[in-house]
């Protein structure tokens, strides 16, 4: 079976569960070492270690809050202390709080914020001080940085909007280091946080293909972006929505 990513180490945020847990899969069955960041999802992340020690491969399970930009960057140092050095950053780590524009609390606000932007950045700053030549970072956005498509998503969608801007900006800032910088816009996806079937129905009648998308679709993107395959895409906004936006 063909390994691309072997030798690689690679840190998710927020890999213990959804769209984090298939990437954290993914990644170890092409061949790297992965560590991954969980904050409430504990025996979760146990679960996904043994699955991933019980075929022979090394994965490490760190908690962090992603609110926090120091447990961010103490997971980052984890990651390199232990398995020698990160070549692969994914910042899948997310939250979605939801409320109209007149009665959005503030808090909320800042929270969000500081998990899906703020968290990114303090990320990458830190990943990209051990990164060499050839090293990836990749964002899990959302196609509601391009179309909101549902009240109450205001905050949310411009917390997308700004990971799609800053992996432009970073991506310039790494490129001379032969670092790419990449940001995946998944649609409508099923995951054990967007279970709603009712939602879902209605969904697919404006999906091209008819269909909710899989987390393992969204995975097989990420290890796509994070192999040598993907050595010429950076600051590079990517959607896969079944067609949503089409």
């Amino acid at each position: 079976m063909s390994q691309p990513l072997a030798g690689k180490v690679a840190l998710v945020t927020g890999g213990s569960r959804g769209i984090g847990a298939a990437i954290v899969r993914r990644l170890s069955s092409d061949g790297a070492t992965v560590a991954f960041t969980y904050s409430a999802s504990g025996d979760k992340a146990k679960a996904i270690v043994d699955d991933i020690e019980a075929q022979g491969a090394k994965a490490l399970a760190i908690k962090a809050d992603s609110g926090d930009p120091k447990a961010v960057q103490d997971a980052v140092e984890k990651t390199v202390s232990a398995f020698g050095g990160i070549d692969i950053l994914v910042n899948s780590a997310g939250i979605l709080l939801r409320g109209t524009v007149d009665d959005f609390p503030l808090e909320d606000f800042d929270r969000m914020f500081a998990v899906n932007v703020r968290a990114v950045f303090a990320g990458a700053q830190a990943a990209a001080r051990h990164m060499k030549s050839g090293g990836r970072i990749i964002t899990i956005g959302s196609v509601v940085a391009e179309r909101s498509g549902f009240p109450t998503a205001s905050v949310y969608s411009m917390t997308k909007g700004a990971v799609a801007a800053m992996t432009r900006g970073l991506a310039r800032d790494l490129g001379p280091r032969g670092i790419t910088v990449n940001n995946i816009q998944p649609g409508p996806t099923k995951t054990d946080m967007n279970s709603d079937e009712a939602s879902h129905e209605m969904l697919k009648q404006v999906i091209a293909l008819g269909r909710i998308g899989e987390d393992r679709e969204i995975a097989s993107f990420a290890a796509y972006l994070a192999s040598p395959e993907a050595s010429f895409i950076t600051g590079a906004s990517l959607t896969i929505d079944g067609g949503y936006l089409a």
